[in-house]
């Protein structure tokens, strides 16, 4: 009996050993098995990322705004008369000083007929009064040499000449003085009459050459009020019913009017260029900053501003809708990461990005940022250039975990492919 209890005891405590030995050994399969397919589930989770760049970046300012000519006027008649020939159309180029229509003014073409005739006859008068004046003075010149002479010879010898030649003499020449004196006063009254004469011809030839109307400045005639045979009344009446003969654009050169925002004020400068952007024409031009109110409108807290876009082809059309693109802020050879990369904080200034390390795990880490285009954000510091940070949603991915990272291709308008 005791030699099988003995035995019994040695079989079952082989038995608890051997079991217990099995225990461990499928325990430590279970956890390395458990590690080896945490460390799988690391591996497979991939990131988007892309890498921290140096940039030059522009924060633009969008403005809507509608073309307007450069000078737009109405062309009135400076006299008032029949349209007797017209050189114009709707949507006619013309060129300065070029002749659009010329009005029938009967009375006028009378009036420097009449001037002229007048300029003429004075002209005569003046020439004749010249040539008296002329015999006056040869008549006065033999006489006061006549009466030098005898006064010279009767001073020597009174008894060569009488006294009364003499006086005849001096008398001759005093009455020669009083006729040039006189031919003198004609030719002045001849040439204030000729001086009248012409002034009124320059008067009455400057309102006849209002009958031609010509092209203040190079343009487009947008509109046409009158026509062959057609009364145009003189512009300068008060009349309500003063008609112009066309409405004058100079579409060349446009404009955009913008109301600028108070405090990108300091940001916008005189002359310089800007893009604009047209779309319904699906095209970009360039700009010029040509006006600066100087002063900011306390209602709408704006300034008025100006910029003009060239036009030579005439391919823009007053109407048409613009943006006006103003660089309100620049940075130069900045790092830069796209803004789907950071989480921005409430005032802008601060926000935080995960970084991929060289380990290929997940780094939170704070930023400050800089300037914000439409699609990147500066990063003024916090990260390094070349550091790869992830894009896209940040809240699949936790501190320290480790990821499979995918470089992310960026389009030039910020779209990931």
């Amino acid at each position: 009996m005791g030699v099988m209890k003995t035995r019994m005891w040695f079989r079952l405590a082989a038995t608890v050993t051997v079991g217990a030995a099995l225990a461990s050994m499928t325990a430590c399969s279970t956890a390395k098995g458990a590690s080896a397919e945490r460390g799988k589930l690391d591996q497979d989770i991939t990131a988007a990322v892309v890498p921290v760049k140096q940039e030059n970046l522009t924060n633009q300012l969008q403005i809507a705004s509608e073309f307007i000519p450069y000078q737009s006027i109405d062309v009135y008649a400076e006299v008032a008369g029949y349209v007797k020939k017209l050189d114009i159309n709707w949507g006619t180029r013309v060129k300065t000083g070029q002749l659009m229509a010329v009005l029938d003014v009967p009375q006028l073409d009378a009036a420097v007929k009449r001037d002229q005739a007048s300029v003429s006859r004075d002209q005569s008068d003046l020439q004749r009064a010249r040539r008296m004046l002329g015999e006056a003075k040869a008549t006065f010149f033999v006489a006061n040499v006549t009466y030098k002479r005898y006064a010279g010879v009767i001073k020597q010898d009174p008894q060569v000449i009488s006294q009364q030649r003499v006086d005849v003499a001096q008398g001759n020449e005093l009455k020669a003085a009083a006729a040039v004196s006189a031919a003198q006063a004609e030719v002045s009254a001849a040439q204030q009459a000729l001086s009248a004469a012409k002034a009124t011809l320059s008067r009455d030839s400057a309102m006849y050459n209002y009958s031609f109307i010509r092209a203040p400045f190079d343009g487009v005639v947008t509109k046409l009020n009158a026509y062959t045979g057609a009364l145009l009344p003189a512009g300068t009446s008060n009349s309500t019913s003063s008609l112009p003969l066309c409405h004058l654009s100079q579409l060349d050169l446009l404009r955009l009017v913008i109301p600028v925002p108070g405090q990108v004020v300091p940001d916008v400068h005189l002359g310089e260029v800007v893009n604009v952007s047209v779309p319904s024409l699906h095209r970009v031009f360039k700009g010029k900053i040509s006006v600066l109110a100087g002063q900011i409108n306390f209602q709408t807290r704006t300034e008025h501003t100006e910029v003009e876009v060239r036009n030579p082809n005439l391919l823009l059309v007053p109407g048409m809708y613009a943006t006006v693109q103003l660089p309100v802020k620049n940075a130069q050879h900045a790092l830069a990461v796209p803004i789907q990369a950071v989480s921005i904080g409430r005032k802008g200034t601060t926000g935080t990005v995960l970084v991929v390390n060289a380990q290929n795990r997940v780094e939170r880490r704070k930023v400050t940022l800089g300037i914000q285009t439409a699609y990147e954000v500066q990063i003024v510091s916090g990260l390094r250039a070349g550091e790869r940070v992830i894009f896209g949603e940040q809240g699949r991915y936790h501190n320290g975990e480790v990821v499979h990272p995918e470089p992310v291709q960026l389009t030039s308008l910020g779209a990931a492919q």
